[in-house]
């Protein structure tokens, strides 16, 4: 179980990220990637993921175990700044803080007692570990560039779907906090947070307590997240929650336009994706379209068959947001990774 203890100055300064982390989704990805589970949201991208990765990964593999502990310096808070920004902040890692987390993850992994208790640290086949704690400009500069080769096979082609299911979720949050404020916004993240007074409690694969001391949260949504939230080992660095986003509809990753994309005529449905652009309920749908709730509720059925919105439950109610593709179309020539055509 996880515990995060607010005052009522973290209360206040509780804020969500203005979009995907590039280094959070990337090195989540490659939990991901390594298992079997959550067909439905992961199968289609896993083995398309899977069939692009030519590079080496077993830098990555010595870094980020399957399950458990990686070291804090790799998701620095600047990824939110962009992919560039996060790589350009790990390189400068301090040489101290990288050794001091290697060795954390080595202690993280260790193995059964031995009859005399002590316990063998993790394995470091190759001395992978044992070379990155050097921590020499070299040594940093490969592990970059096996992060960024890793993140344009894996992430950087879905990069659009990512982005827009977390701006599905920065909706709902951003409907909570407007509707109740900070209190509500708590209570309207996923059920394995749920939000005690002034404690948030999440479901954690160990016991912690983290007090927040006037520093505030950062509630980080993010896609490859699945099932517990994570936060940062070290209690100093910057608070933030990364928690798991719905998956609402076991959608594929790539772009692909149904049957029910030739249904999408007319300008009452152009006028309900218009409405749709910044998300709404059924209800403000209808009111917008100057339709009624019935005829919003079948036109957004047909917009989320064509691939064109994504639906996610608010409370009693539904948000509609656009996705990608309902995006590119809206846009009228452009993408749907927000590139232009020709």
């Amino acid at each position: 179980m996880l515990r995060i203890h607010f005052t009522e100055k973290d209360l206040a300064r509780v804020r969500m990220a203005a979009g995907p982390d590039p280094l959070w989704e990337t090195i989540l990805s490659f939990h991901r990637i390594r298992d079997r589970r959550a067909p439905l949201a992961y199968g289609e991208w896993r083995r398309e993921a899977r069939s692009r990765l030519n590079g080496e990964t077993s830098l990555l593999s010595a870094l980020v175990p399957q399950r458990g502990y990686f070291p804090d310096f790799l998701t620095p808070g600047q990824g939110g700044l962009g992919l560039d920004a996060g790589l350009d902040a790990l390189r400068a890692t301090a040489p101290d803080r990288i050794r001091g987390e290697l060795a954390l993850l080595r202690a993280s992994g260790a193995r059964p007692a031995r009859k005399d208790g002590t316990r063998p640290a993790r394995q470091d086949p190759g001395g992978r570990l044992a070379t990155l704690a050097d921590s020499g400009p070299g040594h940093l500069g490969r592990l970059v560039e096996v992060i960024r080769t890793y993140h344009r096979a894996a992430v950087e082609p879905y990069w659009a779907h990512v982005r827009a299911r977390v701006e599905a979720d920065r909706a709902l949050r951003g409907r909570a906090l407007l509707d109740g404020g900070a209190d509500e916004l708590l209570c309207s993240l996923p059920p394995m947070v749920r939000w005690r007074g002034q404690v948030l409690e999440a479901d954690y694969p160990v016991e912690r307590e983290l007090s927040l001391g006037g520093r505030g949260l950062l509630l980080q949504p993010s896609f490859f997240c699945r099932t517990t939230p994570v936060v940062y080992r070290d209690p100093a660095l910057a608070p933030v929650l990364v928690y798991p986003v719905t998956h609402s509809e076991p959608l594929p990753l790539t772009e692909r336009a149904g049957p029910s994309l030739g249904r999408l005529v007319g300008h009452t449905r152009s006028a309900v994706l218009r409405a749709i652009e910044h998300g709404c309920t059924t209800s403000e749908l209808a009111r917008r379209t100057g339709v009624s709730l019935a005829s919003a509720s079948q036109h957004a059925g047909v917009l989320r068959e064509a691939g064109l919105i994504s639906t996610l439950r608010y409370g009693n109610a539904v948000l509609h947001t656009l996705t990608p593709l309902g995006g590119a179309l809206l846009r009228g020539g452009a993408h749907a990774d927000g590139t232009s055509r020709p």
